[in-house]
């Protein structure tokens, strides 16, 4: 199966207590990193920079689409994954094989009106949406339609270019 044209479109979830969407935008940029899931780690790969992604706050009440990044750097090993101090350390991953990969995020801003959880399930026009049907991945693809229907119809915003 080939996959889609780009540009692709993605959904990076983060508690807010330990990384929010202030953050983000306190920093400007920063590493996306500490992804221990093959699926989110493999998406991470596939990722281009350039393109944009929905920042979801989860653990909190209400879980919501908050903001938008756009990724800055491409896939590349995460360090955290080699050093023994680190919560995200992997004995069985190697520099000559790394298992885990991370990307650089940049901040493009916030959405005018976070868009929860319970406004996309209820919406038909998402039902096939990743968030939907496998809600703790913690990166995920987005198509073009869901993207834009999260952010202009539901969030109040427009797509950056």
């Amino acid at each position: 199966m080939t996959p889609p044209p780009r540009p692709w479109f993605w959904l990076l979830k983060s508690e807010p207590d330990a990384f929010s969407i202030d953050d983000l935008k306190r920093a400007g940029r920063s590493p996306w990193d500490g992804v221990r899931n093959y699926s989110a780690r493999n998406r991470l790969r596939e990722m281009e920079a350039g393109e944009l992604a929905l920042f979801y706050h989860s653990s909190t009440r209400p879980t919501a689409v908050v903001g938008l990044c756009r990724v800055g750097r491409t896939a590349y090993p995460d360090p955290s994954q080699f050093d023994p101090r680190s919560a995200y350390y992997d004995p069985k991953s190697t520099r000559e094989k790394p298992r885990w990969s991370m990307v650089d995020v940049e901040y493009v801003g916030r959405l005018p009106r976070a868009v929860t959880l319970a406004e996309i399930k209820d919406e038909p026009a998402l039902a096939d949406m990743v968030l939907v049907r496998r809600g703790r991945l913690s990166v995920q693809a987005v198509t073009p339609a869901e993207f834009e229907h999260v952010v202009v119809t539901m969030g109040g915003g427009t797509i950056p270019s």
